[in-house]
């Protein structure tokens, strides 16, 4: 068993939480059309897909307050909102996870997450779990890339690092993918899946790609 494999089961047990499982991207086919998406953000506001409409891209982020995953990268991956957005990119993050058994991430929690992380994005909370079923989202964090015209170009990891492997925590691959998209290159279609805690779907919510995983 790797460190990260290793790191994540210590994490389960000390948490105590059968149900956290470390899963992959599903890696949705680069090309889909971005799912259209209309939910709250943490003041109440209606925010949805074409809002983003003439940005050089969107950047749509599967994450949520408590897993130890999203916790690992969040100061990077501060830094690396704040600095994509000015150069036209619109981001949102997601949080699709049942409230009811997890109520770390609640609405009221994802407003105080908002404040102590610094997030400068729209944090919307997607109840029914109807958007993360259309995206395919399978973990926390998971990262869906699109071009000018909603076409997905990447869909993968933020980089190499996991809690416990000691690898850098630099964003290296969703930025090589933002860079290449501002600059009119190709991306690479060779994409590593992003790896985190599952998202945890209401009973009887849980999807076909969530269970054949």
């Amino acid at each position: 068993m790797n460190i990260f494999l290793y790191s994540f089961v210590k994490y389960k047990k000390i948490k105590g939480d059968i149900n956290m499982v470390a899963v992959n991207s599903v890696m949705l086919p680069l090309g889909t059309k971005a799912p259209d998406f209309r939910l709250k953000d943490t003041t109440g506001k209606i925010v949805q897909r074409d809002d983003f409409r003439g940005r050089k891209g969107l950047l749509v982020m599967f994450i949520c307050n408590h897993c130890p995953f999203v916790k690992h990268i969040q100061k990077e991956l501060v830094k690396l909102t704040n600095e994509y957005q000015p150069k036209g990119i619109g981001i949102v993050g997601i949080n699709s996870n049942n409230a009811e058994k997890y109520p770390e991430d609640s609405p009221e929690k994802m407003k105080e997450e908002v404040a102590k992380a610094g997030y400068t994005f729209p944090y919307l909370y997607d109840e029914t779990q109807e958007v993360a079923r259309k995206y395919k989202a399978a973990c926390t964090p998971d990262f869906f890339l699109f071009d000018e015209d909603f076409k997905l170009v990447y869909r993968g990891q933020f980089d190499d690092s996991r809690p416990g492997n000691s690898k850098p925590i630099d964003g290296k691959d969703l930025r090589n993918a933002l860079d290449c998209l501002l600059e009119g290159k190709p991306i690479p279609e060779h994409q590593k899946p992003s790896i985190g805690c599952n998202i945890k779907w209401k009973p009887g919510n849980e999807p076909d790609y969530f269970l054949n995983q």
